[in-house]
């Protein structure tokens, strides 16, 4: 019997908790969804086997991931795409596809030895694409735990990506239809600031976009500024 970690602030993995839970009936699992619950002192207590991390938006300290084996989930095919919001940043330069690597967490951002990959699909909203992704977590969480595969030093050309900030979603400045459909489809999910444009008085968010026979259909959020 050994000891497991889930570390994931996003509520779609709960159902990844419980898959995992019921597949590894002779284990123990244990969700960590809380930035001050993610702590050397709590870890201590649980002593697990293997840390994995599907989706966190925090910095894993030094202390963690050199006493426990921390493996993160990142939706690129590294080393393409190491750093930030690597969703939108594959949506924005033209991607339909991509790779989730899981890899061994380490000091530098992105950099750890890989343990596997698995394609997946960018069509969708961000919500859409985040739920199906969740499923092939899973797979890879009892691919690695099932067959132990040795990590390996990644390979290639190394190409960062930085995180978005909250103004970058502005559409205003944009000037075709296919770039507007696709900020909106990569930032529909709700822990994430819709596209929007400002007037005077309001702001304007957009989600649930649909784009077919050159316009878009799309739900509407008024704000008062």
């Amino acid at each position: 019997m050994k000891n497991y970690v889930l570390l994931t602030e996003k509520k779609w993995h709960r159902t990844l908790y419980e898959d995992l839970i019921d597949f590894f009936p002779n284990d123990n699992w244990f969700l960590i969804d809380k930035k001050d619950s993610f702590n050397e002192e709590i870890l201590d207590k649980i002593k697990p086997y293997k840390v994995f991390i599907p989706h966190w938006s925090y910095y894993i300290p030094n202390n963690i991931f050199n006493k426990y084996e921390c493996i993160l989930f990142h939706m690129t095919d590294l080393p393409f795409g190491r750093g930030g919001s690597p969703l939108q940043n594959l949506i924005l330069r033209g991607f339909t596809e991509t790779k989730i690597t899981a890899l061994k967490v380490i000091g530098e951002v992105d950099a750890g030895p890989i343990f596997c990959k698995k394609p997946l699909d960018l069509t969708g909203t961000a919500s859409d694409i985040f739920y199906r992704s969740t499923s092939i977590i899973r797979d890879m969480i009892i691919e690695i735990i099932t067959t132990q595969p040795d990590p390996y030093l990644q390979e290639g050309e190394v190409v960062y990506f930085n995180r978005r900030t909250p103004s970058q979603s502005d559409i205003s400045e944009l000037d075709n239809l296919i770039d507007v459909h696709n900020y909106i489809r990569m930032l529909d999910e709700e822990s994430y600031p819709n596209a929007f444009i400002e007037v005077e008085k309001f702001k304007i968010e957009f989600y649930n976009s649909n784009f077919d026979n050159n316009k878009i259909t799309a739900n509407v959020r008024i704000i008062q500024k």
